[in-house]
C-alpha cells in the first residue's frame, strides 16, 4: 500500500516509524514531516490546511491510506473530504472530532450520557464565568472552549489566578479557540493516558500511559504539550482499565453513534484516577504526543492493519499484542519553551546517542540543513529507552539524553518518577 502521513512531530515521527515496519507498506510519504520522518518516509512539501492540495497529491501518487496525525487538520474536516474524494483516511469526522475542538461538547456529552466527569459551566461572557468562579472557590479550572495547542487549560490555585485565566482568554490570549470558556471542577487523584481504537461501533484498549504536563522538575511551572511520558501507567490497574472501558469510552462511543457521527479513530481520554475510580478530564480525537511514542516502542502487533481496520469498521474480534517491556521517553525542548523559544541551534551526537542499547530517538521539531540537524520547534526530540522495568527504560533514556551535544535545549530529569517510587 501508499500511505500518506500528515503531521510534523514526535507522533508522527513514531507512527512513520511502525508503518514504516509494516509488510502491508510499500512507500510512505510525509507531509510536512521532520529531520528524523525523512528517515522512514519521503517527505512531501503538501500545506495540511489545504485540503484540496493534499486530495490532488492522494490522487497523483495512488494513495491507498492516509494516516492524519494532529488534530487541527481532523477538526477542520479533511478526514471528511478525503473520503468524499474515495481515499480511505484514518481518523474521526470534523462531527466526530468535536470531543476535542470543543471542551464544552464533550462536557454536555458526558453530562447527558452519565460519564463520569467533574462538574462544570460554559460561559460566553467574562462577568458570569467570574461569578461562577466566585461561588466555587479555587482550586478550579479554566479551559478555553477551543483548540489552543495545549495552552487553553490554567488549573488555578487561586481565586485570582482563575479570574486572570478568564479575562486572558476572553481577551484573545488563545485565538479564536477562547470564544468560550469551561469553568470546571479541580480533580483530585493521579492523571493517566487511555487510548482506545474506535471504529464507529467498537473499541480496543491499549496499552496505558502517564505523561507529564509541567515543563519543571517536581510537577512544576507552566503546562505544556508534554515533557516525557511512560507506559505501561501502573495507575491503570486491570480494573480501573475495565472501568474506563465500560464507563468511559463505550458509552462515549454508543453516544456518538446514536448522533450521527459514528467515532471511527483512536480515542483518547485524559483521566483523573482518584478514590472514586477514573474521572474524565478531556478527550482528544489522536494520538498523544508523547504517550504515542512509548505505545510504538511496546506494541508487537502491526499497526497498519489495526487502522485500516478501525476505518473500515471491523475492530469486533481485533486484538493487539504488546510486548511486556516498559518504555519511556524523554522530550528535549529549545531554551525557553513553552514561552518565547530560540530557533535554529545545531543538535550534535544524534547516531551516538542512538546507537545506546534500548534507545530511540523520535524527532518533534527539528530540520536537516546542510548535513546538520537544527532545531525549529519547541519541542524538538523524544529520547526514548525501553527495559524490564520503568527504572531501567528511564536509566537509558538519561544516558542517551547525556550523550546528545545540545547546548541550547533542555529536559525533565524526572520522568517517570510515580512510577519508580512504587517499583522502589
Amino acid at each position: 500500500m501508499n500511505i500518506l502521513l500528515l503531521g510534523s512531530g514526535g507522533r508522527e515521527h513514531a507512527l512513520a516509524w511502525a508503518i514504516a515496519a509494516s509488510p502491508l507498506t510499500t512507500r510512505i510519504y510525509c507531509a510536512p514531516g521532520n529531520a528524523g520522518i525523512a528517515q522512514e518516509a519521503e517527505l512531501v512539501a503538501l500545506d495540511v490546511a489545504d485540503h484540496a492540495a493534499v486530495i490532488a497529491f492522494c490522487k497523483d501518487k495512488k494513495i491507498d491510506f492516509v494516516v492524519v496525525g494532529p488534530e487541527a487538520p481532523l477538526v477542520a474536516g479533511i478526514v471528511d473530504d478525503l473520503e468524499a474524494a474515495g481515499i480511505k483516511a484514518f481518523g474521526p469526522t470534523a462531527k466526530a472530532a468535536q470531543l476535542e475542538g470543543s471542551k464544552g461538547f464533550t462536557k454536555d456529552l458526558c453530562r447527558a450520557n452519565n460519564i463520569p466527569t467533574g462538574a462544570y459551566e460554559r460561559f460566553k461572557d467574562a462577568a458570569s464565568a467570574k461569578d461562577y468562579i466566585h461561588k466555587q472557590g479555587a482550586p478550579i479550572v479554566v479551559k478555553a472552549d477551543g483548540l489552543a495547542a495545549g495552552k487553553g487549560v490554567v488549573v488555578a490555585e487561586t481565586l485570582d489566578e482563575a479570574l486572570a485565566a478568564v479575562d486572558m482568554i476572553f481577551a484573545g490570549g488563545v485565538g479564536a479557540a477562547g470564544h468560550e470558556v469551561v469553568v470546571e471542577e479541580f480533580l483530585d487523584g493521579e492523571e493517566a493516558s487511555f487510548f482506545a481504537l474506535c471504529d464507529g461501533e467498537h473499541a480496543v484498549a491499549l496499552a496505558s500511559a502517564q505523561d507529564h504536563k509541567r515543563v519543571f522538575d517536581g510537577d512544576k511551572g507552566p503546562n505544556t504539550g508534554g515533557m516525557g511520558a511512560y507506559s505501561p501507567a501502573p495507575v491503570m490497574t486491570d480494573e480501573i482499565a475495565r472501568r474506563t472501558m465500560t464507563e468511559i469510552i463505550e458509552p462515549t462511543v454508543r453516544a456518538l453513534a446514536r448522533m450521527g457521527a459514528p467515532y471511527k479513530g483512536v480515542l483518547f481520554a485524559g483521566l483523573m484516577i482518584g478514590k472514586d475510580g477514573p474521572k474524565l478530564i478531556e478527550y482528544n480525537c489522536r494520538f498523544g504526543d508523547p504517550e504515542c511514542q512509548v505505545l510504538m516502542l511496546r506494541l508487537m502487533s502491526d499497526l497498519l492493519p489495526a487502522l485500516i481496520a478501525a476505518r473500515d469498521g471491523q475492530l469486533k474480534n481485533f486484538g493487539l499484542r504488546w510486548y511486556p517491556h516498559a518504555a519511556l521517553t524523554v522530550v528535549m525542548a529549545a531554551n525557553g519553551y513553552p514561552g518565547a523559544y530560540d530557533k535554529g541551534s545545531a543538535i550534535g551526537n544524534l547516531d551516538k546517542a542512538a546507537a545506546l542499547d534500548g534507545v530511540q530517538i523520535f524527532h518533534a521539531g527539528t530540520k536537516a540543513e546542510n548535513g546538520k540537524v537544527l532545531a525549529i520547534g519547541g519541542r524538538v526530540l523524544n529520547v526514548c529507552g525501553t527495559g524490564a522495568t520503568i527504572c531501567e527504560a528511564q536509566a537509558r533514556a538519561y544516558a542517551a539524553v547525556d550523550a546528545i551535544d545540545w547546548p541550547g535545549g533542555f529536559c525533565r530529569r524526572d520522568i517517570g518518577w510515580r512510577a519508580i517510587a512504587r517499583e522502589r
